[in-house]
């Protein structure tokens, strides 16, 4: 009986797809062992490629990336950080995270970059350790005389653990589109520190610099942090940059939604946050079209605190993935992607103009970014409700909160959408029109699900079949010419591989 790989090459007439042919091979591997994984892969493939991505913090990785992962540095670890490791034999994983490392300085203009994190919340902690490391613990041990910990009795130690869960963090608050990591209290950052979030204008939706800075002198943080999950508008990082200063703080930003439109030179001066910040977190899975993970770029001040982060927060380090950074990163220092970030931001002032033609209320009334929040309520229906009925059509979005919204962070108002995706693909801005009338059509279509006693229910929708078909009929449309991984034989792989 034949390979898959035999099978493949057999077809291909002396025409060979090296993408395809490493595909193949890969997933021949997988199914050796559990037929299911590989049935899982190829599904998601055919989900991916069936359905229009609007999540806004998704993207698709190249193949490059992707095949970066797969290999044996996965196998090494490497605890420390290079030249300065707890393992022995890590030459080779030193090499791949300088590699990595350099390109992120290059990329962003930062004096130092630290690409270990495994996700935004590790980057985050490792961030905030760092600060507090300097910030906190630096000047205890000075002050007692002593070089590190170990040095210290109980007492002293236990004195500097108060200290350190004594320090004030301020960020967006998660119900006006911040991260869970900012400060939200069923996050760690909550417990780490006295949190005291800020929120954005009732009003407009809008971020309220003088209000932040009044708010900041009252509470004297230790760090101003700034960035988010979900606004539609540039942060003008210089004004942070003044309050930090003003009131005596370190100013960290999480820019994981929107890194690429930094690495794309879309956002620049006053709204580079690596201009201006002390150190910036990010993920490397969004915007910016990598693996998923994370980093850091920090002033040079603070390199060797975050070079800290294992063993301080982190485990030991992903070797394969730090080589998938480093890809990306190459990728992301090219004419073609600082295009296509441009055309990120084209694509979504396209969609929200879009839907602000069909009547939906966009939070502060569009976007300046990547992503939109649409108030669905217009429609009858919670974030829930159209998250599942566009889902169902053929379009990926997610439920997302607005700010002080009246249903809650679980069943909300609205639902956020996003153009990277969308646009890694090919797409443009007439394809924008079409996709805001999709998403019109759809909700159109949708009612609230009854409860048994007869009363709408908030998780549950009505939506014909007829609906659903003539919907999907034009993502189809829509996808059959901006296909996802067009090397790769998806009738192939399913014959192949999902039983």
């Amino acid at each position: 009986m034949s390979s898959p790989l035999e099978n493949y090459l057999s077809s291909c007439n002396g025409k060979i797809n090296t993408a395809m042919t490493a595909y193949v091979a890969n997933l021949e591997q997988v199914a050796k062992v559990s037929p299911e994984i590989a049935s899982s892969i190829v599904n998601e493939l055919e989900n991916q490629r069936t359905h229009l991505k609007l999540v806004a913090s998704e993207n698709y990785c190249s193949l490059s990336v992707q095949a970066a992962m797969g290999n044996l540095l996965t196998d090494k670890y490497a605890e420390g950080y290079p030249e300065h490791r707890y393992y022995g034999g890590c030459v080779n994983i030193d090499a791949v995270e300088n590699l990595a490392a350099r390109e992120a300085e290059k990329l962003f203009g930062a004096d130092y970059a630290y690409v270990q994190p495994h996700s935004g919340a590790d980057t985050n902690l490792v961030a905030y350790w760092a600060i507090l490391s300097k910030k906190v613990e630096t000047p205890t041990l000075e002050e007692l005389g002593v070089k590190s910990l170990g040095e210290l009795t109980d007492e002293q130690f236990d004195s500097l653990r108060k200290k350190f869960g004594n320090q004030r963090l301020m960020g967006l608050d998660y119900s006006c589109g911040g991260h869970l990591t900012h400060g939200y209290r069923m996050n760690v950052s909550a417990r780490m520190f006295e949190s005291h979030p800020y929120g954005v204008d009732k009003e407009t939706g809008l971020l309220d610099y003088d209000a932040i800075e009044k708010q900041a002198m009252e509470v004297k943080p230790l760090i101003l942090l700034t960035g988010f999950s979900a606004y539609p508008r540039k942060i003008n990082f210089k004004r942070f940059r003044e309050i930090a200063d003003k009131c005596g703080a370190v100013l960290m930003v999480d820019m994981a939604h929107f890194a690429g439109l930094v690495a794309g030179k879309v956002f620049t001066d006053d709204y580079d946050p690596v201009k201006w910040a002390d150190i910036v977190t990010t993920t490397t899975h969004k915007t910016l079209r990598g693996p998923r993970g994370a980093l850091i770029l920090c002033k040079a001040e603070y390199a060797d605190y975050v070079n800290k982060g294992c063993p301080m927060v982190l485990g030991g380090p992903l070797g394969h993935v730090m080589a998938a950074k480093a890809i990306a990163l190459k990728e992301a220092n090219t004419d073609a992607y600082r295009q296509w970030a441009s055309n990120v931001v084209k694509n979504a002032k396209a969609l929200a103009e879009g839907c602000i033609a069909h009547g939906m209320p966009l939070q502060t009334g569009g976007t300046e970014n990547h992503l939109m929040l649409v108030d669905v309520t217009c429609y009858g229906l919670t974030g829930k409700q159209a998250e599942a009925a566009l889902f169902k059509c053929g379009i990926t979005a997610n439920a997302n909160a607005l700010p002080y919204d009246k249903n809650g962070a679980w069943w909300t108002s609205g639902i956020r959408i996003g153009t990277p995706a969308l646009t890694t693909l090919g797409m443009n801005e007439n394809d924008m029109k079409e996709v805001s009338d999709i998403i019109d059509f759809v909700l159109k279509g949708t009612k609230p699900g009854l409860t048994k006693e007869g009363k709408p229910a908030k998780g549950k929708i009505e939506i014909s079949d007829e609906t659903v078909a003539k919907a999907r009929e034009r993502v189809n449309a829509l996808l059959a010419s901006h296909v996802l991984y067009p090397e790769l034989d998806l009738d192939f792989l399913k014959k192949e591989f999902v039983k």
